[in-house]
């Protein structure tokens, strides 16, 4: 086991000390920073991006081939954490602790020290690793005109406003499904320099109010579903990223149920729960979504398109697509070829 020893006064300083340990590559672009790394010690990339009011993202995709252990301390830089696992583990303790804590897949962990406090952060070896980590400093952060923490929880409220980091401050979230469709859609932000930076914020902003809408389920007592186990909600999960990938495939409950061997209730208890659809509706809230998305970026007309995700009736397409989106088909596809 490997301990690299940081102390970072801003996310940047933690980046370098990594690459400089592990004998990574640090390139800047448009303000981004991205750590490349193949050879002994690990193979992937690890990016940073600064973004306004003290919010940064380190977005971890990764294999170490040892075993690591960050040992970060903390004295004027010691932001918030709020920490996803995309893919694989990690394991977290505070100095004071000898018990390290396991975040498994799609699971997420909230996280602060006291000013000279220590956190250990436990990659473990040969471990594919995709990790979403948005840091806040508060001091910076409680200067945005737009924040306003008054509304959040007891313990989340006191965690904000604790500028001076004299508490030290841990959650551990349940199984989060949704998220990691947030976390998904900055990997696939194609555009470049401030416009990208821009979106990756939003999605950053979006992922940081589901920790804290996950924080708020669990502190009011509220329990994944008991008809649904964990192992069934993932396999649940790996259908929706099926259908969102392949939209226009006929599928139906009945064959859902069999191909994967789960019950039609358990089906729609599961998408209920990650998503707050049935099946039926989730599969048509994806087709209208990837529709609109073929009349923004590409030349197809819409009877193409209807026949294309899936649907087999133009007049039904167009009666659900204005329902969801308050226009017509033909209106929308109009407005996308005036601002041409």
């Amino acid at each position: 086991m490997i301990e690299i020893i940081i102390n970072p006064s801003n996310t940047r300083d933690i980046l370098t000390q990594i690459s400089k340990d592990l004998g990574g590559h640090i390139e800047e672009r448009w303000g981004e920073y991205t750590m490349t790394i193949d050879n002994a010690n690990a193979k992937g990339k690890i990016i940073y991006i600064p973004l306004d009011w003290g919010v940064n993202l380190l977005d971890f995709d990764i294999k170490f081939n040892k075993e690591f252990i960050l040992k970060i301390e903390g004295e004027d830089f010691n932001p918030i954490h709020f920490m996803y696992n995309l893919q694989g583990y990690f394991l977290h303790r505070f100095g004071v602790q000898n018990k390290e804590h396991k975040t498994e897949q799609f699971q997420s962990v909230i996280f602060t020290n006291k000013s000279e406090g220590i956190n250990y952060i436990h990659f473990p070896k040969s471990e594919k690793l995709q990790l979403n980590l948005i840091q806040i400093v508060r001091k910076e952060f409680m200067k945005k005109r737009t924040t306003n923490v008054s509304s959040l929880n007891q313990k989340l409220y006191e965690v904000f406003v604790d500028t001076d980091h004299e508490n030290r401050f841990s959650h551990f979230g349940e199984l989060n499904l949704k998220m990691a469709d947030d976390v998904k859609s900055i990997h696939k932000i194609k555009s470049k320099g401030m416009l990208r930076i821009l979106k990756v914020e939003a999605k950053v902003y979006e992922i940081l109010s589901l920790h804290i809408q996950q924080h708020e389920r669990q502190t009011k007592g509220k329990k994944l579903p008991t008809s649904v186990s964990t192992k069934e909600l993932k396999t649940i999960k790996k259908i929706c990223d099926l259908i969102q990938k392949e939209p226009a495939k006929q599928y139906s409950l009945d064959q859902l149920s069999i191909d994967y061997g789960l019950s039609q209730a358990k089906l729609q208890d599961g998408f209920k729960f990650i998503y707050k659809r049935t099946v039926t509706e989730f599969i048509r809230h994806i087709r209208l979504e990837q529709s609109r998305n073929l009349m923004k970026t590409t030349d197809l007309n819409i009877s193409q398109i209807v026949y294309s995700i899936g649907f087999t009736s133009r007049s039904y397409f167009s009666k659900i697509f204005k329902e969801k989106f308050g226009i017509s088909p033909n209106e929308f596809k109009k407005q996308i070829v005036a601002k041409v």
